[in-house]
């Protein structure tokens, strides 16, 4: 076929494909029904997996969920979980997915599926990727492959784009965005700038990307590192006395104390938080289900904190909290990842819970339903694996920020402003940092006529936001304020 002919018939393909909204998404793919909901789905889901080494035999598994709104032009967002090593369900199940799970009534039922009011399928068609290889409902014929690291990661991810697009080419010109969270913070910058190197130098098919979208994410050992003790002390989890001894011994630096002085006052400050509940200060930290009945509804803190910590979520929000980052004085090394029942047993990442994910996945009809393979998971399916050899081999994330910003694309830093994982204070750092005009001056932003958070805009299209009450996974905690920055932003609209 002629140059010009070939042109002309890709642009067939993609009208009639928009014409006939998802024409050419693969039938098989579709997703009918699921195990624990009773209705209809509101927009058009498909699953599967997509190969991206024949030789290997490596697949990776996404969830596609098309737009509620107008799927033909509505963005594609590709949605990532951090860990490393955890699953992207951990997004659709908890956080921005389009149903609201209810823990089951007994043990052999499953959990029932409403849909959710503030769904990030609103206004975007959105694609929930387990990744890398070994990952939720991925893996690989080789075992090796689940020896990786960030450069890995973002190289298969890419490859995985590249590939979904072809096979859904109909979502080729929409705009598209890669978000994630926690440890994401690493996968999510690695990722774009693949995708934008890719389109420089003519890769086909031309993703439309346009920016990116981060949480609470993991972004240099050094920044976050440092801003556990200020917001400690900000948070009023430590005294004033402390604080200041800490700081004078450290020199503002806690990342890897130099002095035995400075290592001590660490100490007694990892003393003092210990108990907390890392992913959010608010909530209690659950170690049993005879924690639940004594604090659940968070009766000893003062009505101001129970009314900071509430979700307009309809069901109860998760025990805290699986698989999002490395709790921070603990940076991920070239090894194993240790399994969380491991982790639990020593309280390394206390306050967790995924109960009601893993009875769903765990369902022989569920994993039916969405088309996953036998041969993906070996044994039960955990939120994040143990499987994984990980090497956190990108370093620092700054330069990747610099180089995406400074080339045009709009980035979305946001913070939940009572998560101890990953502290807003250290994002907010790293982002003053680059060394940006601030062309939007730190302010409150609204939702629903309240002050939800606040904001500070830079040259270069890159904004910070904190979330008022929320903690590591924004959208769980205050989901109707996580769907008003979140579509604000896809449309390029003042937040």
């Amino acid at each position: 076929m002629a140059k010009g002919g070939l042109v002309l018939y890709s642009a067939l393909v993609l009208w009639c494909c928009s014409f006939v909204l998802t024409q050419c998404a693969p039938k098989r793919a579709r997703v009918h029904h699921l195990p624990g909901f009773n209705g209809s789905f509101p927009s058009k889901h498909y699953s599967g997996y997509v190969t991206i080494d024949l030789h290997h035999g490596k697949r990776l598994f996404y969830y596609f969920v098309t737009s509620e709104g107008n799927p033909s032009k509505d963005p594609v967002v590709l949605w990532l979980n951090g860990g490393p090593g955890c699953s992207s369900f951990d997004g659709f199940v908890y956080e921005h997915g389009p149903f609201n799970f209810e823990a089951a009534k007994t043990q052999k039922s499953l959990p029932r599926l409403h849909l959710n009011p503030y769904s990030w399928s609103k206004v975007s068609n959105i694609i929930y990727l387990d990744s890398p290889a070994g990952v939720g409902l991925s893996y690989s014929g080789n075992s090796s492959d689940y020896r990786t690291g960030d450069f890995k990661t973002a190289h298969d991810s890419h490859t995985f784009l590249l590939k979904w697009f072809q096979i859904y080419p109909e979502f080729l010109p929409n705009p598209f965005f890669i978000a994630g969270e926690s440890f994401a913070g690493i996968y999510v910058p690695t990722l774009a700038s693949e995708v934008a190197n890719g389109i420089d130098t003519g890769v086909k098919p031309v993703l439309n990307l346009k920016g990116y979208i981060i949480g609470n994410g993991v972004t240099d050992e050094k920044f976050d590192g440092n801003a556990l003790v200020p917001f400690a002390h900000g948070m009023g989890l430590i005294s004033n006395d402390l604080f200041e001894g800490t700081k004078r011994e450290c020199k503002g630096k806690y990342y890897e104390p130099r002095s035995s002085t400075c290592e001590s006052k660490m100490v007694e400050v990892h003393e003092d938080i210990k108990d907390v509940n890392i992913y959010d200060i608010l909530e209690p930290c659950y170690h049993g289900p005879s924690t639940w009945t004594v604090t659940a509804n968070n009766e000893r803190l003062p009505p101001s904190f129970r009314r900071l910590g509430e979700t307009e979520r309809p069901l109860p929000v998760r025990n805290r909290m699986f698989g999002r980052a490395w709790p921070l004085g603990a940076p991920v090394r070239d090894g194993p990842v240790p399994t969380w029942p491991q982790l639990l047993s020593s309280n390394s990442v206390p306050c967790t819970s995924d109960e009601v994910a893993s009875a769903w996945l765990n369902d022989k009809e569920v994993r039916k339903a969405i088309h996953a393979e036998v041969q993906s998971v070996t044994g039960d399916w955990n939120l994040c694996t143990g499987r994984l050899f990980y090497n956190h081999d990108a370093g620092s994330m700054i330069k990747y920020h610099k180089n995406l910003t400074a080339r045009g694309y709009r980035a979305l830093i946001f913070s939940g402003d009572h998560d101890m994982c990953v502290p807003f204070t250290g994002s907010q750092a790293w982002t003053r940092s680059m060394g940006y005009k601030i062309v939007d001056e730190w302010r409150p932003w609204m939702s629903n006529e309240q002050v939800a958070g606040y904001i500070q805009g830079y040259d270069h299209n890159l904004t910070f936001l904190t979330i008022k009450g929320a903690g590591h996974t924004v959208p769980e905690y205050k989901p109707r304020e996580a769907l008003h920055f979140y579509s604000r932003f896809l449309r390029g609209k003042r937040i």
